[in-house]
């Protein structure tokens, strides 16, 4: 299924229809702030398992990362400082994905890895999606087998082409771009940037 879904207006229709893939353990492809991304809702493992073995994501040596609506309930999948909360509230939403400790409500699969990436993208319909899910996403983002994130991946209509046997809705919500977000870890509050992406951390 290919959708177009406006950002500035999220058609509720377009977005009950991509709800309802997600509750079924299917897979999307979905634009944020950042690359275009594939996901499924993260507390279905068999889905997450899916995106695994489709992306060869070996998650016991691997950071899984999901996207959240906002951080209201962010202590229900990781555990987050006062310090580490705070640097998240003045950079989110934004290109940023926050490396934090793993808390006991997420499934097994996440905690061989005892931390998650938390973000919450400056997209509309990425996070409407998950508002209305009512669980965080799974994200993981488009690039080919040599990790060189390619110009086809910014084209909704070329992404269609090319995942459309492979995923269950392609969202076309405008040309993505090509740079990742800023990898923040938070596991201390020694806070070290992993990865300068997109985002330009605020102090």
């Amino acid at each position: 299924m290919f959708l177009k879904i406006y950002p500035e207006n999220p058609n509720p229709k377009e977005i009950d229809k991509v709800i309802n893939v997600l509750r079924d353990g299917g897979l999307v492809i979905y634009p944020t702030d950042t690359i275009y991304a594939i996901g499924c809702d993260a507390l279905n493992v068999r889905a997450v398992e899916k995106i695994c073995r489709m992306k060869d994501i070996n998650p016991q040596k691997s950071n899984l990362s999901i996207i959240c609506y906002d951080l209201s309930n962010l202590s229900e999948y990781a555990k987050v400082s006062n310090a580490a909360f705070k640097l998240m509230r003045k950079n989110l939403p934004g290109a940023f994905t926050f490396i934090l400790p793993t808390s006991s409500e997420l499934p097994k699969i996440y905690k061989n890895r005892k931390e998650v990436g938390i973000r919450v993208p400056d997209n509309t319909i990425i996070r409407q999606i998950v508002k209305e899910l009512g669980n965080p996403v799974l994200t993981t983002t488009i690039h080919d087998e040599d990790d060189e994130i390619l110009e086809y991946a910014t084209d909704p209509e070329l992404i269609f082409e090319k995942y459309e046997k492979i995923v269950d809705v392609v969202i076309d919500g405008g040309y993505g771009g090509l740079n990742p977000s800023t990898v923040v870890d938070c596991t201390t509050d020694d806070f070290e940037i992993v990865r300068q992406g997109k985002g330009e951390l605020v102090y």
